[in-house]
């Protein structure tokens, strides 16, 4: 790729789609007025929308794609889709016409067409999928949220590397934190394959970084900057967070409306107010990031509005500019390849992992 960084953007993933697209398209290149954009989709319904969002449309080039892959269309059958807006745009980044792309389409089909169309980088068993979150101290990362249901002791280590590269790119954190999510802290809870990844995180080039077992409530409390886990654990958790603040806000708004002191006290409260739900607003964090992939692939919310679309495109644009997928290959280097033979102990597989560093 020669130039200015370049993000294929599949415009016609989400809900609203491709108005939010575009009109975060327009949001990024304002912030960002050096990448480019190659804008894949229905270009009768594209070009339109360009002239109205002058600075995209000065930043993108259109790519026509006539299909769309639809939230209920199951994996293996959006593989067979072939001129579909998201395989188009994941297409490019395989091509090096691009180098990440971003939709707000089907998470299943964006998994599963990015590892066999992009494939994971060498090294890696499987991607994960990993996302910014509010806390007490300020952001921290989790992975998985739910691309692996389960996981053996290689993929934790796995996680391990990838979180602590991405908390450097995306957060400027020259050294993360790490911990592994237990139902407890003492070294002999959870599962064995729990214990196993400690021992070899603890012994690994990452082991000054990592912090042990934590909880479920260390997430909010920011006890460490990266969190790691299964799939299945960390989307129950993911859910349960947004869960729980989207009662928290329920709970408010029927305070402040209950009475008419409680709508003074709420005028009263208003700019503090204002400034939680700025800390604790959803499209902030927008963006999750399918890691190990050869090449960038970040998963916007379907629902979102063009200010959280933008966002999405933010963390794209932080991974490219700041070389993730080269960070990735010397966490794993610092580590030892993680297929070398005469590793530590074996994965779930069969597989050997790092040898102690």
């Amino acid at each position: 790729m020669a130039g200015a960084p370049t993000l294929a953007v599949d415009a016609m993933g989400g809900d609203h789609a491709p108005g939010a697209v575009v009109g975060g398209l327009e949001i990024a290149a304002e912030r960002h007025p050096e990448m480019r954009f190659l804008l894949v989709g229905d270009t009768a319904r594209l070009q339109p929308l360009l002239t109205r969002y002058r600075r995209a449309a000065r930043s993108a080039v259109l790519r026509h794609a006539a299909e769309v892959i639809g939230d209920e269309m199951k994996p293996t059958a959006a593989l067979r889709v072939r001129n579909a807006s998201m395989r188009v745009a994941i297409d490019a980044v395989a091509a090096g016409d691009a180098a990440g792309v971003i939709s707000a389409g089907n998470t299943g089909a964006l998994l599963a067409l990015s590892k066999i169309v992009i494939k994971t980088l060498p090294g890696i068993d499987r991607p994960a999928m990993a996302a910014v979150g509010p806390s007490e101290r300020g952001d921290v990362i989790m992975l998985d949220l739910g691309a692996n249901v389960t996981c053996d002791v290689r993929n934790l280590v796995e996680f391990a590397v990838m979180g602590d590269v991405f908390a450097r790119t995306v957060l400027g954190l020259p050294a993360p934190t790490i911990g592994l999510l237990n139902v407890g802290s003492e070294e002999m809870k959870g599962g064995e394959q729990l214990r196993d990844a400690a021992e070899i995180l603890k012994e690994s080039a990452l082991g000054p970084q990592f912090r042990g077992f934590v909880e479920g409530y260390d997430i909010a409390a920011g006890t460490t900057d990266v969190i790691v886990t299964d799939g299945f654990t960390g989307n129950v958790a993911l859910k349960t967070g947004e869960g729980a603040l989207k009662l928290v806000r329920g709970l408010l708004r029927q305070v402040f409306e209950s009475s008419l002191s409680a709508r003074l006290g709420y005028l009263l409260a208003r700019p503090a107010l204002d400034r939680l739900r700025e800390w604790l607003d959803p499209r902030r964090y927008n963006g999750a990031v399918m890691l190990g992939l050869n090449g960038v692939v970040v998963k916007s919310h379907g629902g979102t509005d063009a200010e959280g679309f933008a966002h999405a495109l933010d963390v794209a644009m932080d991974m490219v500019l700041h070389g993730f997928n080269d960070g990735m290959r010397a966490g794993l280097e610092r580590m030892g390849r993680l297929d070398a033979p005469g590793g530590r102990k074996e994965a779930g597989g069969g597989q050997p992992l790092a040898p102690v560093l």
